[in-house]
Protein backbone atom coordinates (compact mmCIF):
# COMPACT_ATOMS: atom_id res chain seq x y z
CA UNK A 1 0.00 0.00 0.00
CA UNK A 2 2.55 2.11 0.46
CA UNK A 3 4.51 1.46 -2.31
CA UNK A 4 1.30 2.16 -4.28
CA UNK A 5 1.03 5.88 -2.91
CA UNK A 6 4.93 6.55 -3.40
CA UNK A 7 4.24 5.45 -7.18
CA UNK A 8 1.02 8.14 -7.22
CA UNK A 9 2.39 10.99 -5.52
CA UNK A 10 5.48 10.34 -8.10
CA UNK A 11 3.64 10.40 -11.06
CA UNK A 12 1.57 13.60 -9.93
CA UNK A 13 5.16 15.38 -9.33
CA UNK A 14 6.26 14.57 -12.85
CA UNK A 15 3.21 15.26 -14.63
CA UNK A 16 3.37 18.90 -12.76
CA UNK A 17 6.44 19.32 -14.08
CA UNK A 18 5.89 18.47 -17.46
CA UNK A 19 2.71 20.90 -17.18
CA UNK A 20 5.36 24.19 -16.05
CA UNK A 21 7.85 23.17 -18.71
CA UNK A 22 5.04 23.10 -21.52
CA UNK A 23 3.55 26.57 -19.76
CA UNK A 24 6.75 27.88 -19.93
CA UNK A 25 7.44 26.95 -23.53
CA UNK A 26 3.94 28.14 -24.45
CA UNK A 27 4.89 31.62 -22.74
CA UNK A 28 8.32 31.97 -24.40
CA UNK A 29 6.68 30.73 -27.89
CA UNK A 30 4.18 33.67 -27.18
CA UNK A 31 6.56 36.36 -26.10
CA UNK A 32 8.66 35.06 -29.39
CA UNK A 33 5.77 35.63 -31.47
CA UNK A 34 4.92 38.73 -30.04
CA UNK A 35 8.34 40.34 -30.56
CA UNK A 36 8.15 38.86 -34.22
CA UNK A 37 4.94 40.83 -35.03
CA UNK A 38 6.49 44.09 -34.06
CA UNK A 39 7.38 44.59 -37.63
CA UNK A 40 3.57 45.28 -38.27
CA UNK A 41 2.77 47.28 -35.51
CA UNK A 42 5.42 49.52 -36.35
CA UNK A 43 3.91 53.27 -37.48
CA UNK A 44 5.59 55.83 -38.91
CA UNK A 45 6.43 58.54 -36.29
CA UNK A 46 8.28 61.24 -37.62
CA UNK A 47 8.82 64.99 -36.23
CA UNK A 48 9.42 67.82 -38.48
CA UNK A 49 11.13 70.87 -37.27
CA UNK A 50 11.94 73.94 -39.88
CA UNK A 51 13.92 77.02 -39.18
CA UNK A 52 13.84 80.34 -41.40
CA UNK A 53 15.83 83.81 -41.14
CA UNK A 54 14.73 85.85 -44.02
CA UNK A 55 15.04 89.94 -44.67
CA UNK A 56 11.53 92.27 -45.35
CA UNK A 57 10.59 95.26 -45.81
CA UNK A 58 8.50 95.86 -43.21
CA UNK A 59 8.58 94.08 -39.67
CA UNK A 60 5.25 94.68 -38.20
CA UNK A 61 3.41 94.10 -41.67
CA UNK A 62 4.78 91.03 -41.80
CA UNK A 63 4.46 89.80 -38.87
CA UNK A 64 0.64 90.74 -39.68
CA UNK A 65 0.52 88.53 -42.49
CA UNK A 66 1.97 85.48 -40.64
CA UNK A 67 -0.22 85.96 -38.19
CA UNK A 68 -2.96 85.52 -40.78
CA UNK A 69 -1.49 82.26 -42.91
CA UNK A 70 -1.20 80.46 -39.34
CA UNK A 71 -4.38 81.25 -38.72
CA UNK A 72 -5.51 80.00 -42.29
CA UNK A 73 -3.43 76.34 -42.08
CA UNK A 74 -4.90 75.87 -39.00
CA UNK A 75 -1.61 76.41 -36.76
CA UNK A 76 -1.43 78.70 -33.26
CA UNK A 77 0.88 81.32 -32.69
CA UNK A 78 3.28 80.13 -30.04
CA UNK A 79 5.19 83.07 -29.11
CA UNK A 80 6.25 86.17 -31.42
CA UNK A 81 8.57 89.31 -30.48
CA UNK A 82 9.41 92.38 -32.00
CA UNK A 83 11.66 94.74 -30.82
CA UNK A 84 13.54 97.86 -32.18
CA UNK A 85 17.43 98.06 -31.43
CA UNK A 86 19.13 101.97 -32.03
CA UNK A 87 22.04 101.42 -33.81
CA UNK A 88 23.44 105.22 -33.70
CA UNK A 89 22.07 108.71 -32.32
CA UNK A 90 22.54 112.54 -32.46
CA UNK A 91 21.13 115.70 -31.80
CA UNK A 92 21.57 118.23 -34.13
CA UNK A 93 20.53 122.39 -33.35
CA UNK A 94 17.67 122.89 -34.98
CA UNK A 95 16.57 126.42 -33.33
CA UNK A 96 17.51 128.63 -30.21
CA UNK A 97 15.51 126.18 -28.07
CA UNK A 98 14.58 122.95 -30.10
CA UNK A 99 16.96 120.45 -31.63
CA UNK A 100 16.52 117.68 -34.02
CA UNK A 101 16.88 114.08 -32.43
CA UNK A 102 18.46 111.46 -35.53
CA UNK A 103 17.72 107.77 -34.28
CA UNK A 104 19.13 104.42 -36.74
CA UNK A 105 17.43 101.47 -35.61
CA UNK A 106 17.07 98.17 -36.64
CA UNK A 107 13.87 96.08 -36.16
CA UNK A 108 13.72 92.01 -35.82
CA UNK A 109 11.16 89.67 -35.54
CA UNK A 110 10.55 86.47 -33.80
CA UNK A 111 7.56 84.26 -34.48
CA UNK A 112 7.33 80.52 -33.50
CA UNK A 113 4.36 79.27 -34.55
CA UNK A 114 2.63 75.18 -34.79
CA UNK A 115 1.39 74.24 -38.21
CA UNK A 116 -0.37 70.56 -39.02
CA UNK A 117 2.93 69.15 -40.75
CA UNK A 118 0.80 68.02 -43.85
CA UNK A 119 0.81 71.80 -44.53
CA UNK A 120 4.34 72.81 -43.76
CA UNK A 121 5.75 72.42 -47.11
CA UNK A 122 3.00 74.72 -48.38
CA UNK A 123 3.24 77.57 -45.56
CA UNK A 124 7.22 78.22 -45.56
CA UNK A 125 6.44 78.52 -49.74
CA UNK A 126 3.88 81.10 -48.80
CA UNK A 127 6.65 82.48 -46.17
CA UNK A 128 9.09 82.82 -48.95
CA UNK A 129 7.19 85.06 -50.84
CA UNK A 130 6.90 87.73 -48.24
CA UNK A 131 10.54 88.09 -47.90
CA UNK A 132 13.11 90.58 -49.79
CA UNK A 133 15.41 87.49 -49.58
CA UNK A 134 16.21 84.39 -47.45
CA UNK A 135 19.31 84.31 -45.35
CA UNK A 136 18.91 80.61 -44.33
CA UNK A 137 16.63 77.96 -44.46
CA UNK A 138 16.58 74.32 -42.16
CA UNK A 139 13.96 71.63 -42.19
CA UNK A 140 14.95 68.46 -39.46
CA UNK A 141 13.09 65.21 -39.61
CA UNK A 142 13.19 63.29 -35.96
CA UNK A 143 11.78 59.55 -36.02
CA UNK A 144 10.12 58.60 -32.97
CA UNK A 145 8.79 55.37 -34.37
CA UNK A 146 11.04 52.83 -32.42
CA UNK A 147 10.12 54.71 -29.42
CA UNK A 148 6.49 55.18 -29.62
CA UNK A 149 6.58 51.52 -30.40
CA UNK A 150 8.66 50.97 -27.61
CA UNK A 151 6.35 52.53 -25.21
CA UNK A 152 3.20 50.74 -26.30
CA UNK A 153 4.71 47.40 -25.74
CA UNK A 154 5.40 48.08 -22.31
CA UNK A 155 2.59 49.57 -21.18
CA UNK A 156 0.86 46.16 -22.69
CA UNK A 157 3.51 44.41 -20.11
CA UNK A 158 2.63 47.12 -17.16
CA UNK A 159 -1.30 45.79 -18.01
CA UNK A 160 -0.46 42.10 -17.53
CA UNK A 161 1.60 42.37 -14.45
CA UNK A 162 -0.53 44.58 -12.71
CA UNK A 163 -3.46 41.93 -13.39
CA UNK A 164 -1.27 39.17 -12.18
CA UNK A 165 -0.13 41.45 -9.44
CA UNK A 166 -4.14 41.67 -8.46
CA UNK A 167 -4.75 38.13 -8.55
CA UNK A 168 -2.24 37.08 -5.98
CA UNK A 169 -2.79 40.44 -4.05
CA UNK A 170 -2.06 40.01 -0.39
CA UNK A 171 -1.71 42.50 2.66
CA UNK A 172 1.42 41.46 4.03
CA UNK A 173 3.12 41.91 0.53
CA UNK A 174 4.21 44.82 -1.28
CA UNK A 175 2.05 43.93 -4.66
CA UNK A 176 0.72 47.47 -3.75
CA UNK A 177 3.15 49.35 -4.40
CA UNK A 178 4.47 47.11 -7.42
CA UNK A 179 1.22 47.57 -8.68
CA UNK A 180 1.33 51.29 -8.38
CA UNK A 181 4.19 51.84 -9.53
CA UNK A 182 3.61 50.58 -13.04
CA UNK A 183 0.74 51.77 -13.06
CA UNK A 184 2.95 55.33 -13.19
CA UNK A 185 5.06 54.26 -15.29
CA UNK A 186 1.98 53.14 -17.81
CA UNK A 187 0.52 56.85 -17.33
CA UNK A 188 4.30 58.30 -18.00
CA UNK A 189 4.67 56.08 -21.47
CA UNK A 190 1.24 57.24 -22.07
CA UNK A 191 1.70 60.62 -21.82
CA UNK A 192 4.93 60.31 -23.80
CA UNK A 193 3.08 58.71 -26.73
CA UNK A 194 0.51 61.56 -26.53
CA UNK A 195 3.24 64.32 -26.99
CA UNK A 196 4.60 62.26 -29.75
CA UNK A 197 1.37 61.89 -31.58
CA UNK A 198 1.22 65.99 -30.73
CA UNK A 199 4.29 66.78 -31.96
CA UNK A 200 3.97 64.72 -35.30
CA UNK A 201 0.71 66.26 -35.79
CA UNK A 202 1.56 69.89 -35.46
CA UNK A 203 5.89 70.80 -36.45
CA UNK A 204 7.05 73.49 -34.88
CA UNK A 205 8.65 76.37 -37.09
CA UNK A 206 10.94 79.07 -35.72
CA UNK A 207 10.64 82.61 -37.96
CA UNK A 208 12.97 85.01 -37.61
CA UNK A 209 12.94 88.14 -40.33
CA UNK A 210 14.02 91.93 -40.06
CA UNK A 211 13.93 95.04 -41.93
CA UNK A 212 16.62 97.47 -43.41
CA UNK A 213 18.11 100.36 -40.72
CA UNK A 214 15.62 102.75 -40.32
CA UNK A 215 16.10 106.32 -39.29
CA UNK A 216 13.63 108.35 -37.40
CA UNK A 217 13.49 112.06 -37.14
CA UNK A 218 12.26 113.51 -33.62
CA UNK A 219 12.01 117.43 -32.80
CA UNK A 220 12.89 117.64 -29.09
CA UNK A 221 13.33 120.37 -26.20
CA UNK A 222 17.09 121.83 -26.47
CA UNK A 223 18.67 120.85 -22.98
CA UNK A 224 21.69 122.63 -23.72
CA UNK A 225 21.35 125.34 -21.04
CA UNK A 226 24.68 127.21 -22.84
CA UNK A 227 22.19 128.00 -25.67
CA UNK A 228 19.69 129.81 -23.91
CA UNK A 229 22.29 132.27 -22.67
CA UNK A 230 21.34 136.26 -23.63
CA UNK A 231 23.72 137.39 -27.25
CA UNK A 232 26.58 138.77 -26.80
CA UNK A 233 25.88 142.45 -26.62
CA UNK A 234 23.65 142.15 -23.94
CA UNK A 235 26.35 139.97 -22.43
CA UNK A 236 28.91 143.04 -22.87
CA UNK A 237 26.64 145.13 -21.57
CA UNK A 238 25.76 143.30 -18.18
CA UNK A 239 29.69 142.33 -17.96
CA UNK A 240 30.64 146.33 -17.57
CA UNK A 241 27.85 146.75 -14.65
CA UNK A 242 29.11 143.64 -13.01
CA UNK A 243 33.05 145.03 -13.09
CA UNK A 244 31.77 148.44 -11.60
CA UNK A 245 29.70 146.66 -8.83
CA UNK A 246 32.79 144.29 -7.95
CA UNK A 247 34.74 147.77 -7.94
CA UNK A 248 32.52 149.07 -5.67
CA UNK A 249 32.34 146.11 -3.24
CA UNK A 250 36.03 146.15 -3.54
CA UNK A 251 36.27 149.97 -2.18
CA UNK A 252 33.91 148.93 0.66
CA UNK A 253 35.47 146.41 1.50
CA UNK A 254 38.58 147.82 1.80
CA UNK A 255 37.31 150.25 3.94
CA UNK A 256 36.04 148.22 6.33
CA UNK A 257 39.85 147.53 6.78
CA UNK A 258 41.33 151.10 7.69
CA UNK A 259 42.13 150.50 11.03
CA UNK A 260 44.78 148.13 9.55
CA UNK A 261 45.92 150.06 7.03
CA UNK A 262 46.56 152.48 9.51
CA UNK A 263 48.71 150.71 11.35
CA UNK A 264 49.99 149.16 8.90
CA UNK A 265 50.83 152.87 6.93
CA UNK A 266 52.52 153.59 10.70
CA UNK A 267 54.43 150.20 11.21
CA UNK A 268 56.20 151.16 7.42
CA UNK A 269 57.26 154.40 8.10
CA UNK A 270 58.51 153.57 11.56
CA UNK A 271 60.45 150.92 10.26
CA UNK A 272 61.90 154.00 7.09
CA UNK A 273 62.94 156.06 9.79
CA UNK A 274 64.54 153.80 11.56
CA UNK A 275 66.76 152.76 8.76
CA UNK A 276 67.49 155.87 8.11
CA UNK A 277 68.83 156.84 11.59
CA UNK A 278 70.49 153.94 11.64
CA UNK A 279 72.55 154.83 8.64
CA UNK A 280 72.88 158.20 9.63
CA UNK A 281 74.70 157.63 13.16
CA UNK A 282 76.78 154.99 11.41
CA UNK A 283 78.44 157.63 9.33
Amino acid sequence: MKNYLTYCLLAIIMFSCNANKSSNLENSDSTSANLESTDSLLNEKIIKTADMRFRVKDVQNTKEKLSSAIKLEGGTIAEFTVQSNIQQTEKVKYSADSLLELTSYRTEGLVIAKIPSDKLDEFTNKVAKLAVFIDQQSLKMDDQSIVYLSNKLKNENRVEAVEQLNKHANKKSNNVESSLSLKDDYVDKKIENLMIDTKVQYSTITLNFYQDNTVKSILVGNDNLYSYRPNFLTRLGLSFQNGWYIFKEFILAVMNLWVWIIIAAAAYFSLKYYRKRKVANAN
